[in-house]
């Protein structure tokens, strides 16, 4: 973990521009996702002397509020689980306008969340959790349009993250990886809501890296891109973390055993071309992955020196207990760090990137770990206490000895949505 957090500081020194300012204008701050502010006024020395100023009931409390707000020229825009939205006067926290998304009918696949919105062209973007996209006008709080981007009922999947702006598009994931689903990106016109392109993370037949999924395994091979990616306008490149494959803990229907990498492009980083949606490269964390150490989450975008010249840099952590660096321009892996003490399926990473000494879990065979309490955002999984044994078999697990410091209230697996 330190050394992490000194790669991300010395590299602030040559890429300042990551660094939010007067607003937060995209999910990440900027579309580098540094989710760092330099403002000032508030530091160590005065800090204690915050006060609460205001307080808004969303009157919206199943899942949580996951939201990231976005702040522009005073004004804070707020999303809530069920796919309402606020515009809120910053300063004094007064209403001024509400977006009242219209419930969809029936269950929705991993129930409703809501990350946050983006904010571009005269327009609030929501993603909802019903698969639609909705331009909403930014002054008014109208509808401007709205899109489909899935059915629901076909593909057992939602959209929980923010939407990303770039240029003249939105982009946005979706989740379900856990799901029959086939993962993909969509970006569509901000003007128009018209869809300008779609990445599927798993290739389909005849596009390079099919050759590294089982028959038609491809059609239904998880991959979901369920949080929120970065942009470097320099590059006009899109960078996205892609979630697990599927099923979850069992490789053997989908594995082909061919090709570079195993079942692309699941647990991977993609650069796609912001205008055309192509792979410019991509970057594979975890192949074969059986324990859902997906690789969803932000890309952070810095500059800094290495080994004498400087680079543009790509810091990415996934669930796997690892943090990587690469070099964004072409996806050239150059370095990874632990950021846990203990890692319970693997022993560590080649020069390459590759782990090693890594711990499979067998279809029908018990085997055992010694994991510690490991909780993330937005996944739980069954919690133990250091030194407990568990059995974690394919497609399922449960542990055997609790903690008698925290014993959880049953042996299951809570998911949050992807």
């Amino acid at each position: 973990m330190r050394t992490l957090i000194l790669l991300v500081a010395v590299g602030a020194v040559y890429a300042q521009d990551g660094a939010s300012r007067g607003d937060w204008t995209y999910h990440g701050g900027t579309q580098l996702a540094w989710r760092y502010s330099a403002l000032d006024q508030i530091n160590r020395n005065n800090v204690k002397k915050l006060a609460p100023v205001w307080a808004f009931q969303t009157g919206d409390y199943e899942m949580g509020l996951q939201v990231t707000p976005i702040v522009i020229g005073g004004v804070l825009y707020l999303s809530t689980s069920r796919s309402q939205v606020f515009a809120l006067d910053a300063v004094t926290g007064r209403l001024i306008w509400q977006f009242k998304y219209p419930l969809p009918r029936g269950t929705v696949p991993y129930g409703p969340q809501n990350r946050g919105v983006a904010v571009g062209g005269g327009y609030v973007f929501l993603a909802t959790y019903d698969n639609y996209l909705v331009a909403i006008d930014q002054k008014t709080g109208e509808e401007g349009w709205k899109v489909n981007l899935d059915d629901t009922r076909q593909c057992g999947c939602t959209i929980t993250a923010a939407p990303l702006v770039v240029k003249d598009k939105v982009i946005v994931g979706g989740a379900g990886g856990d799901s029959a689903h086939r993962g993909y990106l969509t970006a569509v016109n901000m003007k128009t809501g018209r869809v300008a392109w779609r990445f599927y993370t798993i290739p389909a037949p005849g596009e390079k890296g099919n050759e590294t999924w089982k028959g038609d395994s491809w059609r239904y091979g998880g991959g979901a891109t369920w949080m929120t990616g970065s942009f470097d306008p320099a590059l006009n490149l899109v960078y996205w973390g892609v979630g697990n494959a599927a099923a979850d803990n069992d490789a053997g229907p989908r594995f082909s055993g061919q090709g570079d990498g195993a079942n692309l492009y699941t647990a991977s980083v993609v650069a796609l071309d912001a205008d055309s949606g192509k792979l410019k490269w991509y970057h594979q964390e975890v192949p074969k992955d059986v324990w859902d150490f997906d690789s969803s989450y932000e890309c952070l975008l810095i500059d800094r020196e290495v080994r004498g010249r400087m680079r543009k840099l790509l810091v990415h952590i996934n669930k796997g207990g690892y943090a990587f660096v690469l070099d964004r321009e072409t996806g050239e892996y150059l370095n990874g760090y632990p950021i846990v003490d203990n890692h319970t399926w693997t022993s560590g990473l080649t020069e390459d990137g590759k782990f090693i000494g890594r711990v499979e879990p067998v279809a029908g065979k018990p085997t055992p770990g010694r994991p510690g309490p490991r909780r993330t955002a937005t996944r739980w999984t069954p919690t133990c206490a250091p030194g407990r044994r568990t059995t974690r078999t394919a497609g399922a697990a449960a542990c055997r000895r609790w903690s008698p410091r925290w014993p959880p209230r049953s042996c299951r697996t809570r998911r949050g949505a992807r």
